[in-house]
Protein backbone atom coordinates (compact mmCIF):
# COMPACT_ATOMS: atom_id res chain seq x y z
CA UNK A 1 0.00 0.00 0.00
CA UNK A 2 2.74 2.37 1.11
CA UNK A 3 4.66 1.24 -1.89
CA UNK A 4 1.90 2.04 -4.36
CA UNK A 5 1.44 5.38 -2.50
CA UNK A 6 5.27 6.43 -3.26
CA UNK A 7 5.13 6.04 -6.69
CA UNK A 8 1.89 7.84 -7.41
CA UNK A 9 3.04 10.45 -5.42
CA UNK A 10 6.46 10.63 -6.84
CA UNK A 11 4.61 10.69 -10.40
CA UNK A 12 1.95 13.22 -9.17
CA UNK A 13 5.16 15.71 -8.64
CA UNK A 14 7.12 14.74 -11.52
CA UNK A 15 4.05 16.18 -13.50
CA UNK A 16 4.97 18.95 -11.14
CA UNK A 17 7.84 19.52 -11.93
CA UNK A 18 7.37 19.30 -15.26
CA UNK A 19 4.93 22.50 -15.30
CA UNK A 20 7.15 24.99 -13.65
CA UNK A 21 8.26 26.19 -16.78
CA UNK A 22 4.62 27.81 -16.90
CA UNK A 23 4.68 29.73 -13.96
CA UNK A 24 8.23 30.63 -14.40
CA UNK A 25 7.65 31.91 -17.95
CA UNK A 26 5.07 34.30 -16.80
CA UNK A 27 6.77 35.89 -14.31
CA UNK A 28 9.99 36.41 -16.44
CA UNK A 29 7.80 37.89 -18.68
CA UNK A 30 6.63 39.99 -16.21
CA UNK A 31 10.23 41.10 -15.78
CA UNK A 32 11.50 38.99 -12.78
CA UNK A 33 14.44 37.39 -13.95
CA UNK A 34 15.44 33.56 -13.19
CA UNK A 35 18.21 34.39 -10.11
CA UNK A 36 15.74 36.72 -8.35
CA UNK A 37 12.72 34.54 -8.80
CA UNK A 38 14.50 31.48 -7.32
CA UNK A 39 15.60 33.37 -4.54
CA UNK A 40 12.48 34.73 -3.33
CA UNK A 41 11.03 31.32 -3.98
CA UNK A 42 13.23 29.51 -2.36
CA UNK A 43 13.78 31.57 0.70
CA UNK A 44 10.01 32.05 1.25
CA UNK A 45 9.71 28.00 1.37
CA UNK A 46 12.54 27.88 2.87
CA UNK A 47 11.06 30.76 5.89
CA UNK A 48 7.78 28.92 5.92
CA UNK A 49 9.04 25.21 6.80
CA UNK A 50 12.07 26.84 9.06
CA UNK A 51 10.39 26.11 12.53
CA UNK A 52 10.65 22.64 11.81
CA UNK A 53 14.34 22.60 12.03
CA UNK A 54 13.74 23.68 15.73
CA UNK A 55 11.24 21.63 16.84
CA UNK A 56 12.52 18.41 15.09
CA UNK A 57 16.29 19.24 16.00
CA UNK A 58 16.46 16.42 18.78
CA UNK A 59 15.35 13.65 16.05
CA UNK A 60 18.88 14.43 14.48
CA UNK A 61 21.32 14.12 17.40
CA UNK A 62 24.35 12.60 17.02
CA UNK A 63 23.41 12.46 13.04
CA UNK A 64 24.12 15.82 11.98
CA UNK A 65 26.30 15.46 9.63
CA UNK A 66 23.46 13.66 7.76
CA UNK A 67 21.05 16.77 7.52
CA UNK A 68 24.08 19.01 6.81
CA UNK A 69 24.90 17.12 3.63
CA UNK A 70 21.66 16.98 2.60
CA UNK A 71 21.56 20.71 3.08
CA UNK A 72 25.11 21.24 1.04
CA UNK A 73 23.87 18.75 -1.99
CA UNK A 74 20.27 20.34 -2.25
CA UNK A 75 21.64 23.43 -2.25
CA UNK A 76 24.29 22.88 -4.01
CA UNK A 77 21.98 20.57 -6.87
CA UNK A 78 19.38 23.74 -7.40
CA UNK A 79 21.88 26.11 -7.71
CA UNK A 80 24.08 24.55 -10.19
CA UNK A 81 21.10 24.10 -12.50
CA UNK A 82 19.16 27.61 -12.33
CA UNK A 83 22.97 28.53 -12.97
CA UNK A 84 23.47 26.24 -16.10
CA UNK A 85 19.94 27.10 -17.33
CA UNK A 86 20.94 30.97 -16.79
CA UNK A 87 23.85 30.94 -18.47
CA UNK A 88 24.03 27.96 -20.80
CA UNK A 89 21.35 26.36 -23.71
CA UNK A 90 18.51 25.17 -22.12
CA UNK A 91 18.72 21.77 -24.39
CA UNK A 92 22.10 21.20 -23.62
CA UNK A 93 22.00 21.33 -19.99
CA UNK A 94 18.55 19.09 -19.85
CA UNK A 95 20.51 16.13 -21.35
CA UNK A 96 23.35 16.54 -19.48
CA UNK A 97 21.03 16.74 -16.42
CA UNK A 98 19.20 14.02 -17.16
CA UNK A 99 22.12 11.56 -16.60
CA UNK A 100 20.28 11.23 -13.20
CA UNK A 101 19.04 7.77 -13.69
CA UNK A 102 22.33 6.70 -14.39
CA UNK A 103 24.15 8.74 -11.19
CA UNK A 104 21.05 7.07 -9.08
CA UNK A 105 22.08 3.48 -10.13
CA UNK A 106 25.62 3.58 -9.63
CA UNK A 107 25.29 5.84 -6.06
CA UNK A 108 22.29 3.20 -4.70
CA UNK A 109 24.45 0.18 -5.51
CA UNK A 110 27.15 1.87 -4.03
CA UNK A 111 26.06 3.41 -1.08
CA UNK A 112 22.70 1.94 -0.45
CA UNK A 113 23.65 -1.46 -1.82
CA UNK A 114 20.67 -1.42 -4.35
CA UNK A 115 22.23 -3.93 -7.22
CA UNK A 116 20.04 -3.23 -10.25
CA UNK A 117 18.55 -6.45 -11.62
CA UNK A 118 18.24 -6.55 -15.47
CA UNK A 119 15.11 -5.15 -15.79
CA UNK A 120 16.17 -1.99 -13.92
CA UNK A 121 19.45 -2.22 -17.09
CA UNK A 122 17.20 -2.00 -19.36
CA UNK A 123 14.40 0.65 -18.16
CA UNK A 124 17.57 2.87 -17.18
CA UNK A 125 18.73 2.56 -20.92
CA UNK A 126 15.27 2.81 -22.27
CA UNK A 127 15.36 5.75 -20.20
CA UNK A 128 18.47 7.83 -21.57
CA UNK A 129 17.41 6.89 -25.05
CA UNK A 130 13.91 8.44 -24.73
CA UNK A 131 15.67 11.23 -22.84
CA UNK A 132 17.89 11.64 -25.95
CA UNK A 133 15.50 11.54 -28.60
CA UNK A 134 13.11 13.88 -26.88
CA UNK A 135 15.83 16.04 -26.19
CA UNK A 136 17.38 15.69 -30.59
CA UNK A 137 20.75 14.49 -29.31
CA UNK A 138 23.42 14.22 -32.72
CA UNK A 139 26.52 14.25 -33.08
CA UNK A 140 27.57 17.99 -32.72
CA UNK A 141 25.85 18.19 -29.09
CA UNK A 142 28.74 17.24 -26.93
CA UNK A 143 31.51 18.96 -28.95
CA UNK A 144 33.66 21.41 -26.82
CA UNK A 145 32.36 20.83 -23.34
CA UNK A 146 32.46 23.94 -21.32
CA UNK A 147 32.16 24.82 -17.57
CA UNK A 148 28.28 25.24 -18.10
CA UNK A 149 28.09 21.69 -19.21
CA UNK A 150 30.14 20.53 -16.10
CA UNK A 151 27.58 22.30 -14.32
CA UNK A 152 24.42 20.96 -15.49
CA UNK A 153 26.44 17.56 -14.86
CA UNK A 154 27.23 17.99 -11.64
CA UNK A 155 23.44 19.58 -10.66
CA UNK A 156 22.73 15.96 -11.99
CA UNK A 157 24.94 14.00 -9.70
CA UNK A 158 24.47 16.34 -6.80
CA UNK A 159 20.55 15.77 -7.26
CA UNK A 160 20.81 12.26 -7.30
CA UNK A 161 22.75 12.16 -4.33
CA UNK A 162 20.56 14.30 -2.51
CA UNK A 163 17.78 12.35 -3.19
CA UNK A 164 19.89 9.16 -2.06
CA UNK A 165 20.49 10.60 1.25
CA UNK A 166 16.98 11.24 2.05
CA UNK A 167 16.53 7.27 1.11
CA UNK A 168 19.34 6.62 3.95
CA UNK A 169 17.22 8.78 6.22
CA UNK A 170 14.16 7.25 5.49
CA UNK A 171 13.15 7.35 9.39
CA UNK A 172 14.03 11.25 10.35
CA UNK A 173 11.32 13.61 9.55
CA UNK A 174 11.32 14.93 6.45
CA UNK A 175 10.76 18.19 7.24
CA UNK A 176 13.61 19.09 8.47
CA UNK A 177 15.40 17.94 5.78
CA UNK A 178 13.29 19.68 2.94
CA UNK A 179 13.49 22.92 5.07
CA UNK A 180 17.36 22.43 4.98
CA UNK A 181 17.78 22.29 1.48
CA UNK A 182 15.84 25.05 0.78
CA UNK A 183 17.67 27.34 3.14
CA UNK A 184 21.16 26.35 1.98
CA UNK A 185 19.87 26.66 -1.96
CA UNK A 186 18.38 30.44 -0.55
CA UNK A 187 21.44 31.45 0.94
CA UNK A 188 23.60 30.18 -2.17
CA UNK A 189 21.72 31.79 -4.49
CA UNK A 190 21.80 35.50 -1.99
CA UNK A 191 25.82 34.88 -2.61
CA UNK A 192 25.67 34.15 -5.89
CA UNK A 193 23.49 37.34 -6.93
CA UNK A 194 25.95 39.08 -4.87
CA UNK A 195 28.54 38.58 -7.15
CA UNK A 196 26.42 38.60 -10.14
CA UNK A 197 27.12 41.84 -11.69
CA UNK A 198 24.28 41.17 -14.72
CA UNK A 199 21.21 41.07 -12.30
CA UNK A 200 18.91 43.30 -12.99
CA UNK A 201 16.66 45.40 -10.14
CA UNK A 202 13.41 44.05 -9.03
CA UNK A 203 10.63 45.11 -11.42
CA UNK A 204 7.47 47.29 -9.78
CA UNK A 205 4.43 44.95 -10.16
CA UNK A 206 3.57 41.90 -8.42
CA UNK A 207 6.03 39.10 -10.02
CA UNK A 208 7.64 39.33 -6.88
CA UNK A 209 4.64 38.15 -4.58
CA UNK A 210 4.02 35.77 -7.67
CA UNK A 211 7.66 34.13 -6.78
CA UNK A 212 6.54 34.10 -2.98
CA UNK A 213 2.98 32.21 -3.39
CA UNK A 214 5.21 29.99 -5.94
CA UNK A 215 7.85 29.28 -3.28
CA UNK A 216 5.56 28.68 -0.48
CA UNK A 217 2.62 26.85 -1.97
CA UNK A 218 4.03 24.65 -5.42
CA UNK A 219 7.38 24.40 -4.82
CA UNK A 220 6.90 23.60 -1.23
CA UNK A 221 4.47 20.09 -2.73
CA UNK A 222 6.53 19.24 -5.35
CA UNK A 223 9.36 19.01 -3.44
CA UNK A 224 7.77 17.45 -0.55
CA UNK A 225 6.37 14.57 -2.72
CA UNK A 226 9.58 13.69 -4.72
CA UNK A 227 11.92 13.90 -1.22
CA UNK A 228 8.85 11.61 0.21
CA UNK A 229 8.21 9.46 -2.94
CA UNK A 230 12.54 8.69 -3.17
CA UNK A 231 12.42 7.96 0.37
CA UNK A 232 10.26 4.84 -0.25
CA UNK A 233 11.43 3.73 -3.54
CA UNK A 234 15.39 2.43 -4.04
CA UNK A 235 17.52 5.23 -5.62
CA UNK A 236 17.44 4.24 -9.42
CA UNK A 237 13.26 3.75 -9.06
CA UNK A 238 12.85 6.59 -8.24
CA UNK A 239 14.89 8.55 -10.74
CA UNK A 240 13.31 6.18 -13.80
CA UNK A 241 9.78 7.80 -12.87
CA UNK A 242 11.37 11.65 -11.97
CA UNK A 243 12.31 11.59 -15.43
CA UNK A 244 8.56 11.57 -16.39
CA UNK A 245 8.75 15.60 -15.62
CA UNK A 246 10.64 15.84 -19.20
CA UNK A 247 7.98 14.45 -20.97
CA UNK A 248 5.15 16.19 -19.29
CA UNK A 249 7.55 19.80 -19.54
CA UNK A 250 7.97 18.98 -23.35
CA UNK A 251 4.13 17.50 -23.87
CA UNK A 252 2.81 21.08 -22.00
CA UNK A 253 5.11 23.25 -23.76
CA UNK A 254 3.75 21.82 -27.36
CA UNK A 255 -0.14 22.01 -25.97
CA UNK A 256 0.34 25.38 -24.43
CA UNK A 257 2.95 26.98 -27.23
CA UNK A 258 3.22 26.64 -31.21
CA UNK A 259 6.01 24.02 -30.97
CA UNK A 260 4.92 20.77 -32.70
CA UNK A 261 6.23 17.49 -31.29
CA UNK A 262 8.22 15.21 -34.20
CA UNK A 263 8.25 11.63 -34.28
CA UNK A 264 11.47 11.39 -32.58
CA UNK A 265 10.83 12.83 -29.65
CA UNK A 266 7.23 11.45 -29.21
CA UNK A 267 8.68 7.81 -29.65
CA UNK A 268 10.98 8.99 -26.69
CA UNK A 269 8.23 10.01 -24.78
CA UNK A 270 7.35 6.69 -25.16
CA UNK A 271 10.15 5.15 -23.92
CA UNK A 272 10.63 7.39 -21.13
CA UNK A 273 6.98 6.42 -19.91
CA UNK A 274 7.45 2.61 -20.94
CA UNK A 275 10.78 3.11 -18.48
CA UNK A 276 8.61 4.51 -15.67
CA UNK A 277 5.59 2.33 -15.74
CA UNK A 278 7.80 -0.69 -15.60
CA UNK A 279 9.56 0.44 -12.57
CA UNK A 280 6.47 1.44 -10.83
CA UNK A 281 4.54 -1.82 -11.75
CA UNK A 282 6.49 -4.43 -10.28
CA UNK A 283 7.06 -5.36 -7.19
CA UNK A 284 10.07 -3.69 -4.99
CA UNK A 285 13.61 -5.28 -5.59
CA UNK A 286 14.78 -4.82 -2.22
CA UNK A 287 13.24 -3.18 1.51
CA UNK A 288 11.69 -0.51 1.44
CA UNK A 289 13.57 1.02 4.30
CA UNK A 290 17.37 0.92 4.06
CA UNK A 291 19.04 -0.02 6.79
CA UNK A 292 20.45 3.14 8.94
CA UNK A 293 21.00 2.85 12.53
CA UNK A 294 20.57 6.77 13.81
CA UNK A 295 22.58 7.12 17.24
CA UNK A 296 19.83 9.65 18.49
CA UNK A 297 16.54 7.27 18.38
CA UNK A 298 15.83 6.21 21.11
Amino acid sequence: MKHGLAIGVLFLSSIGWGLTWFPIKLMNQMGLDGIHLILIAFASAGLLLSPFLYTQRHAWKGNLKYLLLIALFGGIANLLFQTALYHGDVVRVMILFYLLPAWSVLGGWYLLKEKPDRVRIVAVIMSLVGAILILGVDSNTFQGLGWIDLTAIGSGMAFAFNNILFRKTASQPIASKVSAMFISCAVMMGIFLLFNSAAVDLPRNNSPLYAVLYGVVMLSLITFGTQWGVTQLEAARGALIIVMELVVAVTSVALLTDMSLSMSECFGGLLVLIAAIVEGWREPTVAAEPALKMTGES
